[in-house]
């Protein structure tokens, strides 16, 4: 027996210990504020009663089927209210939430179903014709349920697909019992979700979740997004990419109101901020420039002020100068997919409130510190495991360990054994760590240039890039070069009405940047970006080599 007196006689039990998960935060929301409107879709308003009761539905629907632990429900949802049940019904059942981005074709969707094993696939009709493809080429089987949305807006860019399904989402929950006895998981570190990186080389890796992760991460997003009593969350960013950074579960927390949004739009979205009173968003930079570019008839005043939470490159002082007039506060965040989204916030001090504007932008540039539920965030140099100095200049791989990084890849324990090398998750990206702890991105490791010698930051040049009144997006990346080896290149997407040659964008970037680190050549194209913003880098890659 231990000589510790506290470890004699205090064993868990029932009473003392329980899995962690942020089920029983909707539990505690739907007993204590039944009343409370949970969720805004169009003309569909659920309390939280409600929406506990068709969670619970749709949980005892999927057991009848057969539904369990280990199991996977895939679904292909739009930004609606069966999304949000499905982050609830389907843990409670103890299986896996495989949420798919709808922006996929078919030979990608197919891949996922039949890698996850899927069980049952939710489809949106809006995407029933890519699904229908995918389960062609698929080889699993899953029941398949298709969701009607009633709320379908009568302006919509194209028409509802034909049923695929042997359900329909309404009737397969009305089939369920609104007393079903769900299950707590057998252990806070069982699955709950699953989702699949961008898979730009080769097959994506499915990315594991746990109870205990997504429950951490309602904690930490209540915190560092500044959730009071009752917020209300617009849905601008899609809820299948990790999860909707877990606010799904995160406003249970609070009993806060979701606002679906199925397409991110600048009337529908100043109309649901000022009709329902939003005081919270999150998204990538495209969405405040939808926001701040739209059009005058667009617009609309709203008393409140409104957080934006945004995680990208940190948006350019003219973005951010205009949200504020627009009464948004933008929160910069950082993170991955490997991290159950954001797990580094810029904690903006009130000193730095008397910097000037230069200064205040290098603080603004920052991705920050470590969430208040990650454990460890460091830069380190990957082949010594060693951290770099905290000068603000020695480049190394930002590093994540704690209770908010993945299980691990499904199915893949070489990837996830090299990602965890050392005992700490390797993100990938390069940085750099400021004596006051916060890091600063610098790029992703594959997109660093090395240009005789020297390493260009494409960010740093991107940055310069959005300096230039006209510029819109950009993107920048490596081109080979006899001489140099490789020298950098951008690609711009002017501001509607706007116009710049290349040689005036070179010219602006000589006054900001040493001569070497400017691109050489400046192409005008449409930015390609993933369906949450994020500026797809190799397709910018392949468009230099045939340039």
């Amino acid at each position: 027996m231990s000589d510790n007196p506290y470890a004699q006689n205090l064993d868990r039990n029932p009473a003392n210990h329980q899995p962690l998960t942020p089920l029983t935060l909707m539990e505690r929301a739907a007993m204590t504020f039944p009343d409370h409107t949970a969720i805004i879709h169009g003309e569909t308003r659920r309390t939280y009663r409600e929406f506990w009761q068709r969670s619970r539905q749709l949980a005892s629907a999927l057991a009848r089927h057969g539904i369990g632990k280990g199991d996977t429900v895939s679904a292909m949802l739009s930004n609606t209210p069966p999304m949000l049940e499905a982050h609830f019904g389907v843990p409670m059942t103890k299986a896996v939430l495989h949420s798919i981005n709808t922006r996929l074709d078919a030979a990608v969707v197919a891949f996922q179903l039949d890698h996850a094993d899927a069980k049952v696939v939710i489809v949106d009709r809006e995407f029933s014709g890519v699904m229908k493809e995918a389960l062609a080429r698929a080889k699993v089987e899953p029941l398949v349920i298709d969701y009607d949305d009633p709320d379908y807006p009568a302006d919509a860019p194209h028409p509802k697909g034909e049923p695929i399904g042997s359900a329909e989402y309404e009737a397969f929950v009305a089939s369920g019992d609104a007393d079903f006895a769900w299950a707590m998981p057998d252990d806070e570190w069982d699955a709950i979700s699953l989702n699949y990186t961008s898979g730009t080389t080769g097959n994506p890796k499915g990315v594991v979740y746990h109870h205990r992760g997504a429950a951490l991460m309602a904690y930490a997003n209540t915190v560092h997004a500044g959730l009071g009593r009752h917020p209300v969350y617009l849905w601008t960013l899609p809820m299948f990419h990790c999860n909707g950074w877990c606010f799904p579960w995160t406003l249970a927390l609070q009993a806060g109101t979701h606002v679906c949004l199925r397409w991110v739009r600048a009337k529908a979205m100043y109309d649901a901020i000022t009709d329902h009173g939003v005081t919270h968003l999150c998204g990538a930079p495209v969405v405040m420039g939808t926001l701040v570019n739209a059009e005058e008839a667009d617009r609309r005043d709203f008393p409140q002020t409104v957080i934006f939470n945004t995680a990208a490159a940190p948006p350019p002082e003219s973005v951010l100068a205009a949200m504020a007039d627009a009464g948004f506060i933008v929160t910069h965040l950082y993170g991955l997919t490997e991290t159950y989204g954001p797990a580094v916030v810029n904690e903006w001090k009130m000193a730095w409130d008397g910097l000037d504007g230069p200064e205040q932008a290098t603080r603004k540039a920052r991705q920050g510190v470590r969430y208040a539920t990650l454990e460890g965030l460091t830069v380190m140099d990957p082949e010594t495991m060693k951290p770099v100095p905290p000068d603000g200049e020695t480049l190394g791989e930002v590093m994540f360990r704690g209770n908010i990084v993945m299980k691990g890849y499904l199915k893949n324990k070489a990837a996830t054994d090299e990602a965890f090398a050392g005992g700490w998750f390797h993100s990938g990206d390069l940085g750099v760590l400021h004596p006051d702890g916060y890091i600063q991105l610098k790029d992703r490791s594959k997109d660093i240039i090395i240009s005789g010698g020297e390493n260009i930051s494409s960010i740093e040049v991107e940055d310069a890039l959005y300096k230039h009144p006209a510029i819109a997006a950009c993107g920048v990346v490596a081109r080979a070069d006899d001489k140099w080896g490789e020298t950098p290149v951008a690609f711009v997407e002017l501001k509607p009405g706007k116009q710049a040659s290349a040689e005036e964008i070179i010219d602006h970037c000589r006054r900001l940047l040493a001569s070497f680190k400017c691109p050489r050549h400046v192409f005008f194209v449409e930015i390609p970006k993933t369906s949450t913003g994020k500026i797809q880098k190799f397709k910018l890659r392949d468009l230099a080599k045939a340039m």
